[in-house]
C-alpha cells in the first residue's frame, strides 16, 4: 500500500493543506490496488470458483492456466493461490519490474512504452505457454495496462525493429492509445483476440484493469482475448492519420494488406471467454472524491474520459477551476481522468502528466489559493522516475526566482526538468496498478 507520505513535494510539504492532498492522492490508488480488485470479482466456494457471479467447478477442469500481462500482474496474481488452494495450475507473469510473485508461477520481464527484445522473448514464452492449454483446460488471464509493449509476437514478416520504429511514430506524433492499439491489433499474433484464438476450444475468463478510456476490451493491452471490431483499413488509415506512410517501414504496409484478419464479435472462438472490468479510472476518482468529500471539501468528478493534447487540455481544466468558484464553496476538489497525448517538438524530457502541469503555470499564476496535481497511477509518467507534477498559483514566481520560464519549458517539452527545479516531481514510485491519469484541481 502507497503511504501518502509518498506523494510529498516541496509545494505539498509547504503547504498547509499538503497532507490533506497526498490522502486524497493515495485514496484514488488504494481503490484499484490489483489485489483487491481481484478478490472483489474471485471467490472459492464449495467446490467452485465464483467469478463475476458465475460458477465454476473446478473438479471440471484438468488444469489451471494463469497469463498475467501488464504493470499489475504481480498484484493481481498475489491472491490466487489461496483461492486455488487444491487445484493444478501453472503461471506465468509477464510484467516491466522485478518483483514477489507466488509459487507456481514464472515470471519474464519485457520493454514499456516502446517494446524491445525482452518484449519479444515475452512474446514467445507466451506463444509456448498457451501451447499447453488443452480443451479441457481452463486460461484465466490477469490483463492490465502496459501489455500492448510487454509482450509482441509480430505476425510474420515484421521485425521488432518495425514495431519500434512504429509506436515511437506514433507517440511522437500524439496517437492515442486506442489507435496504436489498433496498429498492434492487426500486426501481433497474441493481441486482438489471438490469445483466445490460440487457447479455443478451451474456456478462457480474463480479469482486466483498464488504463484506457472508456474501457474498450479490444484497448485493453490490446485485446488479448476481446473480439477486434476494427480492421486492416482502421489500421491503415492511422497510418494516413498521421502522415507515416512515407515513414514506416514497406514490412508493415504489407503486412497489413496481406495478413488474415482478426477474430470479430460475433466469433464463436468467444463463446467460452468471460472477459470482467474488475477496475477503472472512474474508481478511482469516485475513491478521491469520497475522501475529499470527508476532509470537508465541495467537490465533484468532471469526466474520466479526457483525451487530447496536453496542453490544451490543461487550459480547460484551468478554464474549469476559475468557473469552480461559481459552482462550489471553497475548498473544493474537482477531479477528471484519462489519457492525454503530446506532441513533441522539442528536445526535452517529461511525459503527459508533468506537460499538462507545466501548461498550467501561467493559467494559475493569475489565480489565488489554488493547486492542480496531475497523477499517473502507474507511477510512471512517460519514460521518467515521475508520476507527474503539482503546480500552485505560486509556482511560476517560484520559477521565475530561479530563472526558469515555463512558456520556454513547454516549448521544448522539458517539463522534467522545471519541475525538478522546483522540487514539485511527484515521484512515489512504481504503484503497482494502472487506470490511466488523474488530474485534481483545488480552491482552497
Amino acid at each position: 500500500m502507497i503511504s501518502p507520505a509518498a506523494f510529498l513535494t516541496h509545494s505539498l510539504v509547504h503547504h498547509p493543506r499538503g497532507e490533506m492532498v497526498t490522502r486524497i492522492l493515495a485514496a484514488a490508488i488504494h481503490a484499484v490496488e490489483p489485489g483487491n480488485a481481484v478478490r472483489r470479482h474471485v471467490q472459492r466456494g464449495d467446490g467452485n470458483l465464483i467469478i463475476a457471479g458465475q460458477n465454476y467447478a473446478l473438479a471440471d477442469y484438468r488444469r489451471i492456466h494463469i497469463l498475467g500481462l501488464g504493470k499489475a500482474s504481480h498484484a493481481m496474481a498475489s491472491s490466487l493461490p489461496g483461492l486455488l488452494e487444491g487445484s493444478r495450475y501453472r503461471g506465468l507473469l509477464i510484467a516491466k519490474h522485478d518483483s514477489v510473485f507466488p509459487d507456481g508461477f514464472e515470471q519474464v520481464l519485457g520493454g514499456h512504452p516502446v517494446p524491445n527484445q525482452d518484449s519479444v522473448h515475452a512474446g514467445q514464452m507466451a506463444l509456448e505457454f498457451l501451447a499447453g492449454v488443452q480443451a479441457d483446460d481452463r486460461l484465466l488471464c490477469l490483463i492490465s495496462g502496459g501489455g500492448s509493449a510487454l509482450m509482441t509476437a509480430p505476425v510474420n514478416g515484421v521485425t521488432l525493429g518495425d514495431m519500434q520504429l512504429l509506436t515511437t511514430l506514433l507517440l511522437k506524433g500524439g496517437a492515442r492509445v486506442d489507435e496504436i492499439n489498433t496498429l498492434r491489433r492487426h500486426l501481433d499474433q497474441l493481441k486482438g483476440g489471438g490469445v483466445a484464438r490460440i487457447v479455443s476450444p478451451a474456456r478462457v475468463v480474463s480479469l482486466i484493469l483498464s488504463d484506457v478510456v472508456g474501457n474498450p476490451l479490444e484497448a485493453i493491452a490490446s485485446g488479448v482475448t476481446a473480439p477486434d471490431p476494427t480492421s486492416r483499413e482502421d489500421a491503415l488509415l492511422v497510418i494516413e492519420k498521421y502522415g507515416l506512410g512515407e515513414k514506416v517501414p514497406a514490412r508493415i504496409l504489407q503486412a497489413l494488406q496481406d495478413s488474415p484478419e482478426t477474430p470479430k464479435p460475433g466469433d464463436k472462438i468467444f463463446e467460452k471467454v468471460q472477459n470482467e472490468l474488475v477496475g477503472s479510472n472512474l474508481l478511482a476518482a469516485q475513491a478521491a472524491l469520497q475522501v475529499a468529500r470527508a476532509e470537508g471539501m465541495d467537490g465533484e468528478i468532471l469526466q474520466t474520459d479526457l483525451q487530447g493534447e496536453a496542453r490544451q487540455v490543461a487550459r480547460d481544466i484551468c478554464n474549469i477551476l476559475r468557473a469552480g468558484e461559481f459552482a462550489h464553496a471553497r475548498p473544493f476538489c474537482l477531479i477528471a481522468g484519462g489519457e492525454t497525448t503530446v506532441t513533441v517538438r522539442g528536445h526535452g524530457r517529461g511525459g503527459r502528466n508533468q506537460e499538462l502541469a507545466l501548461a498550467c503555470v501561467d493559467e494559475l499564476s493569475t489565480m489565488q489559493n489554488v493547486m492542480i496535481v496531475s497523477l499517473a497511477t502507474d507511477g510512471e509518467d512517460g519514460p521518467t522516475d515521475a508520476a507527474g507534477a503539482v503546480v500552485t498559483d505560486q509556482t511560476w514566481a517560484r520559477g521565475k526566482a530561479l530563472g526558469l520560464s515555463s512558456v520556454e519549458a513547454l516549448a521544448e517539452n522539458d517539463s522534467y526538468k522545471y519541475f525538478d527545479a522546483l522540487g514539485d516531481l511527484l515521484k512515489p514510485g512504481p504503484t503497482g496498478t494502472n487506470v490511466n491519469d488523474l488530474i485534481f484541481a483545488f480552491a482552497f
